[in-house]
């Protein structure tokens, strides 16, 4: 077990990643958040917290072809690595544990 959880965003991040799966290009996983979550994604806030979670060693990146219209700059391609889904898993399990049996409390 970690000895510390992710934060919320962090997890949007990591959840964001998982849910494009291979084509897991920034802008895709940060689109895919604000759609999901229903909140606006900075860019800055965004890379800074992908650049976190790379120095933990829970996302890694290659560089993808460019592509049109970025005048020919490549992309990075974001997957996660097994520690970072151990961590996914972990805050997972204990936000479950925090919420269990307290429906009947919030309502």
């Amino acid at each position: 077990m970690p000895k510390s959880f992710l934060g919320e965003f962090e997890q949007m991040v990591l959840l964001g990643i998982l849910q494009r799966g291979d084509t897991a290009y920034g802008i895709d996983v940060r689109k895919e958040i604000e759609k999901s979550a229903g909140r606006e994604v900075s860019r800055g806030a965004f890379y800074t917290t992908l650049d976190r979670m790379e120095a933990k060693g829970y996302v890694k990146w290659k560089t993808a072809a460019p592509v049109t219209g970025r005048g020919g700059m490549p992309q990075r391609l974001f997957r996660v690595t097994p520690a970072g889904k151990r961590a996914l898993r972990a805050s997972r399990k204990a936000l479950l544990t925090l919420w269990r049996g307290l429906d009947e409390v919030l309502g």
